[in-house]
């Protein structure tokens, strides 16, 4: 465990709002958690009334982490991983995939939400050869994000650079792009993208979000594959390409997954 983790004790959390629901307690809940409230229950439950594919979706976003972590890890030699908007731990976070394969990787999470932060110091470990850490700051800070996780990681040396299910929160797409621009500019060649989001490929996609969005929690906004693909330009993607996560290499764990989901992702390498 880190140090930061193991100081956490002695410092302060934020408060936690739960009148509003939330989306990364609300993901939790959809994947079977226990890190949520009543309010992001009735949330979830409210949206997945009008999508009911919504679940589906969340495991096969998961599940297409799961494998781009194992194949960067074991396939293209990545021991650096910077995954920004962690979300709530869950089975099998992107520490544990990338130690499993190598015990020496780093990895450092970023997020600004309190009940993340609360988790991430509490259960974020790491084998004796490796390290994780976590950051506390906002996606629309990405200088201080290469900053502070250089304190972890080796910016001479290829990162992977993960932002799951997390653009939709920046509502304007352009600024979205400048973002991944910024971060990706700070690492070497040699390094990847590992990205994916939700889409507007279903009409009841849409209204669940409307009725998300209007319900005063952070807004999400669905994007197209096209727009999901735009997050690589300038950069090399893997086969098969920007894809339905259920789609990008399954394996025996995407058994059961629809080919199309209404999560859109793909990996891309920096040259």
């Amino acid at each position: 465990m880190t140090d930061q983790a193991e100081n956490s004790e002695q410092q302060p959390f934020p408060k936690i709002d739960t009148s509003v629901p939330h989306s990364a307690r609300i993901w939790n809940y959809w994947l079977g958690g226990k890190d949520n409230y009543e309010v992001d229950r009735v949330a979830g439950d409210a949206f997945r009334e009008i999508f009911p594919g919504i679940e589906t979706g969340a495991r096969a976003a998961r599940y297409f982490l799961a494998r781009a972590v194992r194949h960067l890890a074991a396939e293209e030699g990545i021991r650096q991983f910077l995954d920004i908007g962690t979300g709530l731990p869950n089975v099998d976070n992107t520490h544990q995939i990338a130690q499993r394969v190598a015990p020496e990787s780093r990895i450092v999470y970023v997020d600004n939400d309190p009940l993340v932060l609360a988790h991430a110091r509490a259960l974020l470990t790491s084998t004796p050869e490796g390290v994780t850490n976590y950051v506390d700051a906002d996606l629309r800070e990405p200088g201080t994000i290469i900053r502070e996780a250089g304190k972890t990681l080796d910016f001479d040396k290829p990162v992977a650079l993960m932002l799951m299910g997390i653009l939709g929160h920046i509502e304007d797409h352009d600024e979205a792009r400048s973002i991944v621009r910024e971060l990706v500019d700070a690492l070497p060649s040699g390094s990847y993208l590992v990205q994916y989001d939700s889409t507007d490929t279903s009409e009841d996609y849409v209204r669940a979000i409307q009725q998300y969005n209007d319900g005063g929690s952070i807004p999400y906004i669905l994007r197209s594959p096209e727009q999901i693909a735009r997050y690589f330009d300038g950069l090399e993607l893997l086969e098969p390409g920007v894809t339905s996560c259920s789609r990008w290499r399954p394996d025996a764990e995407a058994l059961g997954l629809p080919a199309e989901v209404h999560q859109y992702g793909g990996v891309a390498r920096k040259n």
